[in-house]
């Protein structure tokens, strides 16, 4: 019996993929590189990645939340150490809400017959194809002028941006679960009616387990869409509740940039939601494999 045959694969397609591993880790590698640089040697035309790696940069960023202080750093700014509490505050919030409240939603799409419920479910797709942009001035002009009880407005506070990811997010997040929902059998809500539970003892005892791949990953990217929103955050809020990316993008001016410590911000930016994303994705694989056997 001859060997079987493996057909070779075209050297272009190696080129091609080597290409798209470059462009895509090509970035990443940079700034976490240039995280360990001083901005003398970041500047400099020789600047390669043999360098000597120094930890100064990320000592000036932590620099009020390390338990010394760094001999190099002069005056302590705590801005960035409040915008990374700011950012966990509303990533987390908004990302608890938006699951809580879109699962719910679209367990009652899924499972209640009501006049509109194709219509409703088509809606919130429909909704979440609207760009963030596309909201800023509306969304400004609302909570700047109208959501205000005497001097105290929802612009500037965590609850105001919190109200509009969980809005922003929403839609997604029930046409996400409803795919899930629907693949749950309807006979495992009826066995535990029977045996004497109540609805939210079915909807949190039976349901909710059955779909955790689902509220990972629909955590995953309410989460993600938190932490790394831009446009509406340096809109709503103000300097006490300033996000990471608007802290980011602030330090940049025509005078002093510095390169370093900006690229130690971003690294540190993009830790929690890989942390998370880990975290959550095992939720996804051990809902796959679950009654998995070995045939």
């Amino acid at each position: 019996m001859s060997a079987p045959v493996h057909e070779r694969q075209n050297p272009a397609f190696y080129a091609l993929m080597t290409a798209l591993i470059v462009m895509s880790l090509g970035p990443i590698v940079l700034m976490l590189s240039n995280s360990f640089k001083l901005n003398v040697d970041i500047m400099s035309d020789t600047s390669s990645l043999l360098f000597l790696p120094t930890l100064k940069n990320y000592e000036t960023v932590l620099c009020n939340t390390l338990w010394y202080t760094p001999k190099h750093v002069e005056y302590c700014n705590p801005t960035f150490g409040w915008a990374l509490g700011n950012s966990l505050i509303i990533a987390i919030i908004s990302t608890a809400i938006t699951l809580v409240t879109g699962c719910m939603a679209a367990y009652a799409i899924v499972r209640f017959r009501f006049l509109g419920r194709g219509s409703l479910s088509m809606t919130t797709l429909l909704m979440r194809m609207v760009p963030p942009a596309v909201l800023l001035v509306p969304v400004f002009g609302i909570w700047t002028f109208n959501y205000c009880w005497g001097d105290e407005c929802l612009d500037g506070t965590y609850t105001g941006i919190i109200l509009v990811y969980v809005a922003m997010n929403l839609p997604f997040v029930i046409w996400i679960l409803q795919s899930f929902i629907v693949q749950v059998p309807i006979q495992l809500e009826e066995a535990a009616r029977m045996d004497g539970a109540n609805p939210f003892q079915v909807f949190y005892l039976v349901l909710l387990p059955v779909i955790k791949p689902g509220l990972a990953a629909a955590s995953i990217f309410t989460f993600r869409i938190a932490w790394n929103e831009f446009l509406l955050a340096d809109a709503l809020l103000d300097r006490k509740t300033r996000t990471v990316p608007v802290t980011i993008v602030n330090s940049l001016t025509e005078h002093d940039i510095d390169w370093g410590v900006i690229m130690a911000t971003g690294t540190l930016l993009a830790i929690p939601p890989i942390i998370f994303t880990f975290v959550a994705s095992k939720q996804i694989i051990i809902g796959m494999t679950a009654g998995a056997v070995k045939g």
